[in-house]
């Protein structure tokens, strides 16, 4: 019993220190998103999803062979759930990617890169808690599929040209801000009012 004492004490202690130091880092963060990740920040976050991802998923190969009909549905796949965040460049310098904490990362560079394809793959399927990163997984075959051809097409972003930009740009959901200005710009070709508002059109009884 005398020789427990200590060790609780030591426990106790340890806990009220990693307490104290939580509370220190949200009142001098404030736990905002608009401040940069830090250096230290970065290693600990990745050392641990490293050490989060089992090692069977990690050493897990893709499944689906790459052709350029795999790399064509991947960017479409891109271009509808993961550019408005990555940027249609995989830079991630949208207006999506910098208000997330941590940004959303630059997807050419080595430490998305140097990730095995079945890291990639666990990633997109399962997400990253503690992050913008959702996960996508659909618990279908199908699903797995895509995400397959995604970690394909993620392969090609460091060597993408500008004519495959400017197609995933054109398969980008359009914001309803786009929309509006879309409208407001035919109202205008055809010599509307555009201070009236668009009347619905009519509908008929049948």
């Amino acid at each position: 019993m005398i020789r427990i004492v200590p060790l609780l004490l030591a426990v106790v202690a340890t806990l009220a220190v990693l307490a104290g130091a939580g509370l220190l880092y949200v009142r001098t963060t404030g736990l905002t998103a608009t401040s940069e990740v830090g250096r230290a920040e970065t290693r600990l976050a990745r050392a641990v999803r490293a050490f989060a991802v089992p090692r069977e998923a990690r050493e897990r190969r893709n499944s689906v062979p790459a052709s350029q009909e795999i790399l064509a549905a991947g960017r479409a796949h891109y271009a509808d759930h993961c550019a408005v965040c990555h940027g249609a460049d995989g830079r991630g310098d949208t207006e999506m990617g910098r208000g997330l904490w941590p940004k959303a990362p630059d997807m050419r560079l080595s430490a998305t890169q140097n990730l095995s394809d079945g890291e990639m793959f666990w990633i997109i399927e399962n997400g990253i808690r503690f992050t913008g990163m959702p996960g996508w997984s659909a618990g279908a075959a199908e699903g797995e599929d895509a995400t397959w051809h995604l970690v394909h097409f993620i392969r090609r972003l460091p060597d993408l040209d500008e004519a495959e930009v400017e197609e995933i740009r054109g398969l980008m959901p359009r914001s309803p801000a786009e929309i509006r200005q879309e409208i407001e710009a035919e109202r205008f070709l055809r010599g509307d009012d555009l201070s009236a508002p668009e009347q619905p059109a009519p509908t008929h009884a049948h």
